[in-house]
């Protein structure tokens, strides 16, 4: 049995969306309970946690059946989550499709994120675009794919350097003001370009990557959120699957982790003390090593909303048994201690926060 299958069968799930019950082990059933500790991202209030809804495009894997995909989305609002996030270039235009037809039937209950930033020939991504006009002609086929009159987060994906950030933002001013998008959100941008679109539009959210085991946001990135009242929504919250304890050092990647220099042989067996001490909270609570990673990001700052993706409705339903994990001050600061005396190998260097990806 693999490392993952033994960790995330350590609680029980039952899933009438797929008609079977899964009897997997000892998790308490506070941990089976229904998201409901709400936050806020500008003018919205959201689940506490996210649905990020990448993979189900084929990012790491083939594209999957949109109603597999479909059903794993209900499934997620059945069970509390209202905060939905996909982008044009998944797929690219998949994911919004499968969000869009997914949350038809309920979309005045829930928000949903998009991303605009990346030019197109035909379905091939060739370089980024942030033009003002050209977002707000995506921005129409993204409203028509999520089959809704108004995005209630769109984000810049990635910044187009070609174009003043001051222009990026003042098109989705407009788009607000046309009653097409709600929320302005900002995407792996540096300290400098958060207050130049700040000061144009209000950034509502920023969303980079976070996670035990990728904390570069904590220089500099959380702090300019908090003096601004951004809320900061983490990609990567469990780390691309490695606080899960799926991998190991003798584990062999697909091209997409292969590129990333956290999923090295000598990364992962370096690494493995963090993953350790996941565990063993993991004991502690009652809960599984994801389980841990993601209430660990909850419990940081009430404006941080965590997106953990998956396609698989299993794991939906262990990531949202996160939400009942709670930690104690003193032992929040236990676990921040230990977690900050592990060094990590292959996350960004803190420089790096001060340039946009």
């Amino acid at each position: 049995m693999k490392n993952n299958e033994l960790n995330r069968r350590d609680f029980i799930v039952k899933s009438t969306a797929f008609a079977a019950t899964m009897a997997l082990g000892n998790i308490s059933n506070a941990n089976m309970l229904k998201s409901s500790n709400n936050r806020k991202i500008g003018s919205l209030e959201v689940s506490a946690q996210g649905l990020g809804c990448m993979s189900m495009a084929g990012i790491y894997n083939a594209p999957l059946p949109k109603d597999e995909m479909v059903a794993v989305i209900r499934k997620a609002y059945e069970n509390g989550i209202t905060f939905f996030d996909t982008a044009e270039v998944y797929g690219p235009f998949l994911s919004e499709e499968f969000v869009g037809d997914a949350l038809a039937p309920f979309r005045n209950k829930v928000n949903i994120a998009t991303k605009f930033g990346f030019n197109y020939d035909g379905n091939r991504t060739i370089g980024k675009n942030a033009k003002p006009e050209y977002i707000k002609s995506r921005v129409e086929g993204s409203l028509k794919r999520l089959k809704t009159d108004e995005i209630d987060l769109l984000y810049l994906h990635r910044n187009d350097t070609t174009v003043p950030i001051e222009d990026i933002a003042g098109a989705v001013k407009d788009l607000i003001a046309a009653g097409k998008v709600r929320n302005f959100g900002l995407s792996e941008v540096s300290p400098e370009t958060i207050r130049k679109a700040h000061a144009v539009q209000k950034v509502a959210a920023l969303q980079s990557e976070y996670s035990l085991i990728e904390r570069v946001v904590e220089h500099d990135i959380l702090g300019i959120c908090e003096e601004l009242g951004i809320s900061f929504v983490p990609w990567g919250p469990v780390g691309r699957g490695f606080l899960t304890g799926r991998f190991d050092e003798n584990t062999k990647f697909d091209f997409r982790r292969a590129q990333v220099s956290q999923f090295t042989s000598e990364a992962i067996k370096a690494n493995m003390a963090m993953l350790a001490l996941v565990k063993d909270w993991a004991k502690r609570k009652d809960a599984t090593p994801a389980q841990i990673s993601l209430a660990w990001l909850q419990a940081q700052k009430p404006w941080i909303i965590p997106i953990p993706g998956t396609t698989n409705a299993i794991h939906l339903m262990e990531n949202i048994g996160a939400d009942k994990v709670k930690f104690s001050p003193k032992e929040l600061s236990e676990l921040n201690t230990a977690v900050s005396n592990i060094q990590i190998v292959g996350s960004r260097k803190a420089e790096s926060v001060f340039t946009d990806l």
